[in-house]
């Protein structure tokens, strides 16, 4: 297995080769896979969980394949479009406030989805999202639960034309659920941020719970990360058609006052002020991470335990080659630290120091990850070069960079695709600024 394989590339690899799936699929336009046969080359609920398309083995993305369960024990494999990349989110904030005499919930401190869920309860957001009254949404449904049977139909990738699908009785899982006088709002909650979602995870509890209630049934996507609350509220056009979704609104929301979440130029110009030396470049390969966002969001999940770069690649929306480069962007800034165990088996933790500035408000976090950037003098360089919001062109940066001795950047194509990370840090510090 090379280094940039997981072990789900390995396992359907063997699988695929053994039981003709490829062959199956030219014939009959898909392949129905027990999990029986799955469970012979590794644990069938990590082989078919691939929440976001970046988690598909190497060999669905060559063959463009998408897997869907349609039973307690079965699953197919064809060319499905059963994906949503997320619209663009508006840059607009909400505030909200918990209750004076909730003591259990704390705005700096939201470990979990079940949390986020709990704090955008407590705080009014949902029934501000869904616009129901407050004191009439009741948690109801959640967990795991059984499908019963329904058909549907979904957009075939490679035909462009809509294949049937039949399910029944397949396990499906709900993050929670809100009833309110008019409405059921059922919630799919991830803690970690992702171009796009698996659209199952929304469309099998909608048409369960359809098909059970008289009420209209409203599904919702949440992501909580860096202390926003962010939902998407999507409507199914057609019940029976699974790619029919569209975006109803999208609203970001945060339980922080608007004075502790609001930075502006001047804040910034201090940051540049407090650095009087820059930091000697770490003996650590020059960031290929374009997002800072998603490091502050690794950051986020090695607070809880931790991680391999196979465990951020089998649970998150990484591959194994992306899990390296954020962590590493990471250990870069202080923020992560590396350490090998088991046969030299690489680890990846959150720092004293990134403990340190998760645990801060919301502005202080912001400015604390703007001074951590700005310490590297490339980064600092470039960022006194912005003009008028804009970040300079990849040629000057590329120029920037050539003269900053960056560790083990020597060729003319690394200096090209590390300036993205340059540009893109660049530009999220200046999306803080408001207005």
């Amino acid at each position: 297995m090379s280094d940039q394989k997981t072990k789900n590339d390995d396992a359907w690899e063997s699988l695929f080769e053994k039981d003709h799936i490829l062959e199956t699929i030219e014939k009959d336009g898909r392949a129905v896979v027990a999990a029986s046969e799955m469970a012979r080359f590794r644990e069938p609920r990590l082989m078919a969980k691939f929440d976001h398309r970046i988690n598909l083995p190497e060999i669905f993305k060559k063959c463009h394949l998408a897997i869907l369960p349609i039973s307690r024990g079965s699953y197919v494999i064809s060319h499905f479009d059963a994906y949503h990349t997320f619209e663009s989110k508006n840059q607009s904030l909400q505030h909200c406030c918990l209750p004076y005499y909730v003591q259990s919930l704390n705005a700096e401190n939201i470990p979990s989805e079940t949390i986020a869920v709990n704090c955008a309860l407590a705080s009014g957001m949902l029934s501000d999202f869904l616009g129901e009254d407050r004191n009439a949404l009741v948690p109801t449904v959640s967990g795991r639960m059984g499908s019963g049977e329904f058909s549907f139909k979904i957009q075939n990738t490679a035909s462009k034309q809509l294949s049937a699908v039949t399910v029944e009785n397949s396990q499906i899982e709900i993050d929670a659920a809100y009833e309110g006088i008019e409405t059921l709002t059922i919630f799919e909650i991830k803690n970690n941020i992702s171009e796009d979602f698996l659209v199952r995870q929304l469309y099998y509890p909608f048409r369960v719970w359809s098909s059970r209630i008289a009420k209209k049934v409203r599904p919702v996507f949440l992501v909580y990360s860096n202390g926003i609350f962010s939902f998407y509220e999507y409507k199914f056009q057609s019940s029976d058609c699974y790619n029919s979704l569209v975006l109803v609104k999208q609203k970001n929301y945060t339980i922080e006052s608007e004075n502790d979440t609001t930075i502006e130029l001047p804040d910034l110009e201090e940051v540049l002020h407090q650095i009087s030396s820059f930091d000697e470049e770490p003996k650590i390969s020059f960031p290929q991470a374009n997002s800072f966002e998603r490091v502050i969001n690794l950051c986020e999940l090695l607070q809880e335990k931790d991680l391999t770069p196979q465990d951020i690649t089998d649970k998150y929306a990484f591959d194994i080659r992306q899990a390296d480069y954020y962590s590493d962007a990471g250990c870069y800034l202080g923020l992560i630290d590396k350490y090998y165990k088991e046969k030299r088996k690489p680890y990846y933790s959150l720092s004293s120091f990134g403990r340190k500035v998760l645990s801060l408000p919301y502005k202080k976090r912001q400015l604390t990850f703007c001074r951590q950037i700005l310490k590297h003098k490339v980064f600092n360089q470039a960022f006194r070069l912005c003009e008028s919001g804009e970040v300079p062109d990849k040629p000057t940066v590329i120029q920037l960079m050539k003269h900053a001795n960056l560790y083990r950047v020597h060729a003319e194509k690394t200096y090209f695709r590390r300036s993205s990370t340059i540009t893109g840090w660049i530009n999220w510090i200046l999306g803080l600024l408001s207005g």
